[in-house]
């Protein structure tokens, strides 16, 4: 360190050094400055890349596996940011409720909100069902409430007590109270307003206790499988596992088709712009099709469908198979009249039914008529003679029973089927999954062609599928046989149709209507984050304005500090060196007029 001296003679020949005003503390104090503005600038890069790869595209089907694993799991309840919802399915046979829940919603008006029923501590879905249905009620609507009152007691005991008041409460009813008078039937619902507020503080009003038809019925099931698959999702074009997506940028959406007992159902989405129709067809399509907006805002079309859905009373496989039987029996006992036989009468002179398994023998009664029929296995003949069953007309845009239907894109579609759809094809096939005409023909005939005893004793060593019971293995030749005419003589799919997948669940998990319909009646709740999230983004506008979101600028000025800071430095060795070039003759001058002191001998 250079070191300046003072010598005094007075009263003795001494000196001392005070040090010099050195550059180095002034060095460190700048390098410790720039260790904080680098750490500074590191932190500000890390948070500026996550904000980079929150814009980047999302692997989305590792998230839809993510999605389907959480959908598993138990719900938090203890989370305040959840909401909940209930649907009550108010059913011919009996009633159940469904409880839903979803979080805030994202802020983004192309999404809807993340609805998924709600999991107990055993990672069991919430819902409960009492038998009768609700039109038992019909002499007595004053108990109604007495009625629902064990379902709505055990979603009480699931969702959290303070999200009671707002958690929305819908009562929906469907085929047993559509057959009941009106008057029964708005007796019933106006119980059900009166007395269940007072128990039951959850969000309900008179709105939310209906009877819907078949039509909304179909819609909303159309919204849940639609919703599960993930159809209403906007994508990226970067999204390579997406389905073909439409002119208007969003994904394609599938139809269903879905077979009961009794009855039959599809509905399809259908193109805004249809063909120009005669008066009676384009009066039938206004009524068939139906028009609806799941966005959360009326002026946002992003969300804007156009779904076709009827429903065919009598046109399901056991329904079917009582008409084909009524058919049957009417047609030999005429033949026997008109010809003097006896087919049929007794079991030796059996009617050879081609729609049984060969060997089968059964009896059909009707009132006091009696039909002995044995199976034939002729598995073409029974599709032939259950072409009458359709009820076409010979109008190119009707379908089944003469009812119109719009027309189907088969080379830009996709459906799937349900129900009887499903157990046809897996329940003894083992097809089951996608769809095959000619694959399911074959399988179907060749079982056809089968003897009863030798189907009974595959069932037995469990060849077949668990669900798989006596009446499948009776009935099932009949069954494929009518799901192949209604689909390809009765809807016109093509043979070769390759967008066609049956299946009994969706993800692992069973879709119900009432999924659809909390969709649908919950379309405008978003509103209510989106604006809070309006207002959050309000105050925080100034820092999305600042210089850390504009990159350029943000890295000039990172130059620019660094710049100035190695400028300062070399400033900083300029100057110690030229203190320390004058300081050095300095020093040596001091030295060569102190030593000669050093040797002088004072004298007396």
């Amino acid at each position: 360190m250079a070191r300046i001296s003072f010598s005094y003679l007075c009263p003795a020949s001494w000196y001392f050094t005070v040090p010099t005003v050195s550059p180095f503390p002034r060095q460190r104090v700048a390098f410790l400055g720039l260790f904080f503005i680098s750490c500074l600038l590191l932190l500000l890069l890390i948070m500026d890349f996550r904000h980079w790869g929150a814009s980047l595209p999302r692997d989305k089907q590792f998230e839809r596996y993510l999605a389907r694993v959480g959908e598993l799991e138990a719900t938090d309840t203890e989370d305040p940011n959840l909401n909940y919802g209930l649907v009550v399915d108010c059913g011919s046979s009996g009633s159940r409720i469904f409880v839903y829940f979803w979080p805030r919603h994202n802020g983004n008006p192309h999404d809807l909100l993340d609805i998924k029923q709600m999991r107990d501590r055993n990672s069991q879905p919430v819902v409960k069902k009492i038998k009768p249905g609700i039109s038992a009620m019909v002499d007595t609507p004053e108990h109604a409430s007495d009625y629902l009152r064990p379902l709505l007691s055990f979603a009480a005991a699931h969702v959290p007590v303070k999200k009671h008041k707002e958690t929305p409460l819908y009562i929906l009813c469907t085929a047993g109270m559509r057959l009941l008078p009106e008057r029964k039937q708005l007796a019933i619902l106006t119980d059900l307003v009166r007395d269940l507020p007072l128990e039951f503080d959850f969000l309900f009003s008179q709105s939310q206790a209906e009877v819907i038809s078949g039509k909304q019925e179909g819609v909303y099931a159309w919204i849940g499988i639609n919703f599960v698959l993930g159809r209403f999702d906007h994508e990226d074009e970067s999204d390579a596992e997406a389905p073909q997506e439409l002119a208007t940028g969003r994904r394609r959406t599938v139809g269903i088709l879905d077979m009961g007992g009794a009855s039959l159902q599809i509905a399809y989405e259908v193109p805004t712009s249809t063909s120009v129709l005669p008066p009676k067809q384009e009066e039938a399509a206004k009524i068939l099709l139906a028009e609806f907006n799941l966005g959360c805002d009326v002026q946002h079309t992003e969300h804007v469908y156009r779904v076709y859905v009827t429903t065919f009373l009598g046109f399901g496989g056991n329904f079917a198979r009582q008409r084909y039987e009524d058919l049957v029996l009417n047609e030999t006992l005429n033949k026997n009249r008109l010809l003097g036989q006896k087919t049929g009468l007794s079991p030796d002179n059996p009617f050879l039914d081609p729609c049984l398994p060969v060997g089968l023998t059964d009896v059909v009664e009707r009132n006091s008529q009696v039909l002995h029929v044995r199976g034939k296995g002729d598995w073409a003949t029974c599709g032939a003679m259950l072409s009458p069953l359709l009820a076409r007309s010979n109008t190119s845009q009707a379908s089944l029973n003469g009812i119109y239907q719009s027309p189907i894109d088969f080379n830009n579609s996709e459906f799937y089927g349900f129900s009887e759809f499903f157990y046809c094809t897996e329940d003894v096939l083992r097809i089951g999954g996608r769809y095959h005409g000619p694959t399911f023909a074959k399988a179907a005939q060749d079982y056809c062609g089968m003897a009863w005893s030798v189907l009974t004793q595959r069932f037995k060593n469990g060849l077949f599928s668990s669900h798989a019971d006596e009446h499948r293995l009776k009935y099932q030749c009949f069954k494929s046989a009518w799901m192949y005419q209604v689909l390809h003589e009765g809807f016109h799919f093509p043979y070769d149709y390759p967008n066609l997948r049956t299946a009994q669940l969706v993800y692992d998990r069973e879709v119900q209507w009432t999924l659809g319909a909390i969709l649908y009646k919950t379309r405008f709740l978003p509103l209510r984050d989106l604006r809070q999230e309006g207002v959050r983004q309000a105050h925080s506008s100034w820092f999305r304005l600042s210089f850390v979101y504009n990159h350029y600028l943000f890295f000039a000025c990172i130059l620019v500090v660094l710049l100035a800071i190695i400028l300062y430095l070399l400033r900083l060795r300029r100057i110690h060196r030229r203190q320390t070039r004058a300081s050095a003759p300095l020093n040596m001058l001091w030295i060569e007029d102190v030593v000669p002191l050093i040797g002088v001998q004072v004298g007396p």
